[in-house]
């Protein structure tokens, strides 16, 4: 490839997400986590405390509770962005 890949999102930064809004953001940021780990694992990764592609090793192949702030708050935005993405094309997202 010649030319670098340049992410081209579409932008949601107007997209104001309501209150009720962010509880479920949060529960499907652990779906995002939880989903990706059952992926690892049927892969043959295990947990390991550093990532090691080669002996498929991962320290957040853990429970979503456990990880660090920081891995949580990546799977926080996958969430948001998933839903403002959604609303930003004129989807309606109606809760209880």
């Amino acid at each position: 490839m010649d030319t670098p890949y340049i992410p081209q999102p579409t932008d949601t930064s107007l997209i104001v997400l309501p209150d009720g809004l962010m509880d479920i953001a949060e529960q499907l940021g652990k779906q995002i986590h939880e989903t990706w780990a059952q992926q690892r694992i049927a892969e043959g990764w295990k947990y390991g405390e550093e990532r090691n592609d080669k002996r498929k090793e991962h320290p957040c192949l853990i429970p979503y509770e456990e990880l660090p702030e920081n891995e949580k708050e990546y799977d926080r935005n996958t969430a948001f962005e998933t839903i403002r993405f959604l609303l930003s094309k004129g989807y309606r997202i109606i809760y209880k």
